[in-house]
């Protein structure tokens, strides 16, 4: 199932949801404020829900999907979907299905004040995964919703208001400020461990900054007194032909098993103890390891700063002390949302700084970018997103002004993508939520931005 499709399977629910609760609570506001896990978090404005009115309204959505009702709606020339829910008109980003019988796997989870509107996970759309409370996850959303109402930020058109008052240099400056101030907290947690922990571990799905954040922390571990050193898992890619092979045959790259774990844990194990070991150099080209490596020993101010998508897998280092391991989980979670009932999703956020990043440093078209986007998908939901809440601390990434900033380099590339493109759905999709975001002068954004490693510009090599 595509990406594309599994967002109108969702908008459908969605759409179902706003007609239980306007039946339901009238007069109360139901906001559908953020991504979390394989659902959404909801949740009704100044309400705190119940077990018992949660059980309430999913069993009125069950109703509602078991009656087959048909969803009428209209496109728009804006390429918004205009649907009819009871006397309500409701607009959004996303087609939904045509009937609500198609729907089959659904959920309410009460998590306070609200509830989480699970959905099935995009590998398996024919169950529902085990929920496991996303309890780091859901406070650093809330860390972060706390920083927009202190701003007084609520919604997409807060920040254009901004824009077009000339201020957009003190937005900036603002977001990249409480930036520094999470990494320099991070460092210090870091500092403040640093008897016990020698290596911090950095995992995170495609296009969440991990680069420039590990540089960036790099830089305030050494303002406390640290000597980071990184060592990256890449170079510990089996050959070529012991990597195994996915279900279609194809070498899979993305699974735990491609890297040398044994050799792994022994260079881990003796750098900690103070060893020396020649750390292997993969050739990307040959697809084996070089004739020569790299030799290393940790010295006693020296503490090793490892990224990759496997980073937070406890499998990867069992036999290592947990307490010797900081984790950092980083991801673009971005909270500003079009309205109450049309949010961001912050896969797509990824998905256009990954279309503005590769056409300008990696030579990849639009069009093979969004093709690939569908396996990069599958490998996040396998590799990554299952251990998120195995992290000591988690990163937000997302810069508030940053599809302001993204807008006219994304635009000018998915204009390209022709109706004959069998992604080009997703491209006028793309385009639609853009139009919601005004333009943005990038000249002032720093040179240390997580944004730059993906408009350009970077002070460091990303």
């Amino acid at each position: 199932m595509s990406d594309y499709s599994i967002r109108k399977y969702r908008q459908t629910l969605i759409i179902g949801l706003i007609g239980v609760i306007k039946e339901l609570f009238p007069g109360e506001q139901l906001i559908i404020s953020h991504s979390i896990l394989d659902g959404v978090y909801c949740e009704l404005k100044n309400s705190v829900l119940s077990s018992r009115e949660i059980q309430k309204i999913e069993d009125h959505l069950k109703t509602w999907v078991k009656t087959d009702q048909t969803i009428h709606y209209e496109t728009g020339n804006d390429h918004l979907f205009h649907c009819q829910i009871e006397e309500q008109m409701i607009t959004t980003i996303y087609p939904p299905l045509e009937r609500s019988g198609t729907l089959k796997h659904f959920k309410l989870i009460h998590f306070l004040p609200g509830f989480i509107l699970l959905f099935p996970n995009a590998n398996h759309p024919d169950s529902l995964s085990p929920f496991v409370p996303p309890e780091k996850l859901s406070a650093t959303f809330s860390e972060t919703q706390r920083w927009l109402e202190n701003l007084h930020l609520s919604n997409v058109q807060d920040v254009n208001a901004i824009i077009s008052a000339k201020s957009s240099q003190d937005l900036i400056y603002l977001a990249e400020a409480l930036h520094e101030k999470m990494i320099s907290s991070i460092a210090d947690r870091i500092f403040k461990k640093r008897s016990k922990v020698r290596v911090i571990l950095i995992s995170g799905p495609t296009s969440s900054g991990k680069t420039t954040f590990a540089q960036r922390l790099s830089t305030q571990l050494r303002v406390n007194g640290l000597r980071p050193v990184a060592l990256s898992l890449d170079n510990y890619f089996l050959p070529r032909e012991k990597t195994p092979l996915d279900c279609n045959g194809q070498y899979d790259f993305e699974c735990l098993e491609a890297l040398d774990l044994p050799l792994l844990a022994a260079h881990l194990n003796a750098l900690i103890g103070g060893s020396e070991v020649e750390t292997p150099l993969f050739d990307f080209v040959c697809g084996g390891r070089c004739p020569a490596g790299r030799t290393m020993r940790l010295g006693p101010d020296e503490i090793l700063v490892i990224e990759g998508i496997h980073a937070l897998n406890p499998s990867l280092l069992p036999s290592l002390d947990r307490t010797q391991m900081f984790k950092i989980y980083v991801s673009a979670l971005f909270q500003l949302n079009i309205d109450a009932y049309t949010r961001v999703p912050t896969t797509e956020v990824r998905l256009i700084r990954r279309l503005v990043r590769d056409y300008k440093f990696r030579g990849s078209d639009p069009a093979r970018t969004l093709a690939q986007w569908e396996s990069v998908r599958r490998g996040e939901n396998n590799n990554i997103f299952p251990y998120q809440e195995e992290a000591d601390v988690m990163f937000n990434s997302s810069l508030l002004y940053e599809l302001n900033a993204l807008r006219p380099y994304a635009e000018h590339l998915l204009i390209s993508i022709t109706p004959e493109c069998p992604h080009y759905e997703m491209a006028v999709h793309l385009l639609t939520l853009l139009s919601f975001f005004d333009s943005l002068d990038i000249s002032t954004v720093p040179f240390n931005s997580i944004l730059r490693e993906f408009l350009g510009g970077s002070a460091y090599n990303v």
